[in-house]
């Protein structure tokens, strides 16, 4: 089944008092894939800045800005539509001795490495070493330590932040989609088996008439290598489906957040998002 979906992600700063300049970067742009296609996009900013655009190391277009008037709101605008067909692919099922090459590990090193955010702690660690030398295959790993961080983790809103690292998320047991991912990751690349993030947009009520606009949610999945990227959602416990939308790509969150900067003039912000998604087809 193939679905058309239009997303609209609005979100940016207020400054109060003002702030005198700002300097940002924006990774609101989703990605063209075998399983998506982008067929319109734009990016709005309020007030009018000066930009440059480029895409990154892990293939995400991002938007650079600058603002040097002074201003009391940011506000990003990001308008897409994108044309969603997943296919269930079957698994390369690549082997322990593959993924041992030095070839692979040459042209994937990059994303075997743990971060500050995706090192799991040593139980983990340990966890998945045990585990890696009893699993026949790669895929047979993959499987086994996706559920058990699955069933041990509580899925529980406000519970960490965007700078929670997974060791801390798995110590308390308890964290959001991104924990869960690099939680995930860690264990995956610990393993020797390539990993990375994956952001995106999930709409949530399927049975959504063509033309209603719903609340979406921003949210995170990964995607391993077995031959080729296999996308895996490991807080939903299944692969994503024709209503996620797929954003950016990288090691862990920092790579793909959707809007970072710095400012001057005040001490404070804070931030504001929303996302709304309409099937139009």
């Amino acid at each position: 089944m193939s679905v058309r979906l239009r997303v609209v992600h609005r979100t940016g700063y207020t400054y109060p008092g003002g702030a005198h300049t700002s300097y940002n970067e924006a990774r609101m742009t989703p990605v063209s894939s075998a399983d998506q296609e982008v067929t319109y996009t734009r990016l709005d900013i309020t007030p009018t800045p000066w930009t440059y655009s480029y895409v990154d190391y892990w293939g995400t277009k991002v938007t650079a800005f600058e603002v040097h008037d002074r201003h009391e709101r940011l506000q990003l605008t990001a308008t897409s539509t994108v044309d969603v067909q997943r296919t269930d692919h079957a698994r390369a099922g690549v082997d322990w001795a593959t993924l041992h090459t030095p070839e692979l590990i040459g042209a994937r090193g990059e994303l075997l490495e743990l971060t500050d955010l995706t090192d799991p702690g040593p139980d983990l660690v340990s966890y998945a070493v045990d585990l890696a030398a009893r699993s026949a295959r790669p895929g047979d790993f993959v499987d086994t330590a996706l559920a058990h961080i699955r069933a041990e983790m509580t899925y529980e809103p406000g519970s960490t932040g965007v700078h929670t690292r997974a060791a801390e998320a798995w110590t308390q047991r308890r964290g959001v989609c991104q924990d869960i991912v690099h939680l995930s990751l860690g264990v995956l690349r610990t393993a020797g088996i390539p990993a990375r993030y994956v952001s995106g947009y999930v709409m949530p009520r399927h049975d959504a008439v063509v033309g209603e606009a719903v609340m979406g949610e921003s949210h995170a999945w990964l995607q391993w290598w077995d031959g080729e990227w296999v996308s895996f959602d490991p807080t939903a416990g299944r692969a994503p489906d024709d209503f996620s939308v797929e954003l950016a790509r990288g090691r862990d969150y920092r790579d793909v957040t959707p809007l970072r900067g710095i400012f001057t003039g005040v001490r404070t912000s804070s931030m504001f998002v929303e996302v709304e998604v309409t099937r139009l087809a």
